[in-house]
């Protein structure tokens, strides 16, 4: 399996999820107080959650689908892109700042990208004991699960932006605040900001209850691929500043950077915030 397109990732979904699932019991089992906390080059944090979590996820995808590449966070070292079909992105811990902070909106990412663009995505908050998933052309749905129990799943879309004059919610990190973001937001009138932790602000957005997430500084692409996934396949729509669609796995060169994204609940808007 080289390629995955719309029907063989639909029967990939619950095994994926089962296994994001997983990796999330993985993270909770850590103590916090008692982990290790060691920094990157980049001066970001990696603990032994997110170690932890990745082992799962690799171990879980080498018997789903070998022949699939992947590019994962913690090992970007065997990554060889141009990524040219299909490869699944992850982000073992998001939000790591978030966990080891003691706050519960952290999440396991996991996508998968065919030809440069997000086709899945799964979004878990684990601490919350929900995730949201889809498939870009098929919906995406809302999810609760308590352990490795996985419940009903309910279908999400996102909603139009209130009209000129009302007021409309702005879905802003807690972590990771940058000036050009907060200038966007304060250029528009009756925004109102929502604080959240990691790619949760992606299921805000694709779930209807925050409007728009901009952001102008610098991102990974597996902070963003899983999220890019479901807010699209839920009904909107994931841009550069320009309003062009974000392209991922092409060049290791840049260090798998996007400089800059706008998650859109409404497709509509584009352009016109």
């Amino acid at each position: 399996m080289r390629m995955i397109d719309a029907e063989a990732a639909s029967r990939l979904m619950a095994p994926l999820t089962a296994l994001v699932v997983k990796a999330g019991e993985a993270i909770l089992a850590v103590n916090r107080a008692a982990m290790r906390v060691d920094g990157k080059q980049d001066g970001s944090p990696v603990t032994e959650a997110d170690l932890a979590a990745d082992r799962i996820i690799a171990d879980g995808l080498a018997q789903l689908a070998g022949d699939i590449p992947t590019l994962s966070e913690e090992r970007t070292q065997l990554a060889a892109p141009p990524f040219r079909d299909s490869f699944f992105l992850i982000d073992p811990l998001d939000g790591t700042k978030e966990f080891v902070a003691g706050r519960d909106e952290f999440t396991v990412n996991l996508a998968v990208i065919t030809r440069g663009v997000p086709l899945l995505g799964i979004v878990s908050a684990p601490a919350l004991g929900l995730l949201w998933r889809g498939i870009v052309g098929r919906g995406a749905e809302r999810v609760p699960f308590d352990g490795a129990s996985i419940g009903a799943a309910a279908p999400i879309h996102t909603r139009k932006l209130p009209a000129p004059g009302a007021p409309w919610i702005a879905a802003v990190s807690r972590s990771h605040g940058d000036p050009r973001s907060e200038a966007f937001i304060d250029n528009r009138p009756n925004a109102e900001r929502k604080t959240c932790g990691s790619a949760v602000k992606f299921g805000r957005i694709a779930e209807g209850s925050a409007d728009i997430y901009p952001r102008f500084g610098p991102t990974s692409e597996w902070d963003v691929g899983a999220g890019c996934a479901v807010v699209t396949a839920a009904g909107g729509r994931v841009t550069d500043g320009k309003g062009d669609d974000l392209i991922f796995g092409q060049r290791q060169d840049t260090g798998f950077i996007i400089p800059e994204f706008i998650a859109w609940g409404d497709p509509q808007a584009v352009g016109r915030y």
